[in-house]
């Protein structure tokens, strides 16, 4: 049906940047909101950001001004660009999309979620 790949994830020293990407791929239709989470050991998974079709943005207040997400429709893949990065911002990195697809005659919605990438930040 539908595949949502990351990359981008790494090591990085504190203060420096990534850009995570995120591709969604198969039989779609059209992709409504695009998002981004993460996971650190012993931590719940929290929202990260989340980009709507038409280009709205949110963010969690511990990432605003640094994190930027953004997407190409086109490409049916989101972005998140990190900047100023922070110990505390190790985690695995999850994209989630919510997907219409096709399935026969139907048009079906589902929630996908990538497998993650890992981002480390050394202090």
């Amino acid at each position: 049906q539908v595949q949502l790949v990351e990359s981008g994830g790494g090591l990085v020293q504190a203060g420096g940047s990534l850009r995570l990407s995120c591709a969604a791929s198969g039989s779609i239709f059209s992709i409504n909101a695009m998002a981004w989470y993460r996971q650190s050991p012993g931590k719940q998974r929290e929202l990260v950001a989340a980009i709507t079709s038409g280009g709205s943005t949110n963010y969690v207040d511990s990432v605003k001004g640094r994190f930027t997400i953004s997407r190409d429709n086109a490409k049916n893949t989101v972005y998140l660009q990190m900047n100023s990065l922070k110990p505390e911002d190790t985690a695995v990195y999850y994209c989630n999309a919510g997907v219409t697809y096709y399935s026969g005659s139907l048009l079906p919605f589902m929630i996908y979620w990538g497998k993650g990438t890992l981002v480390t930040v050394s202090s």
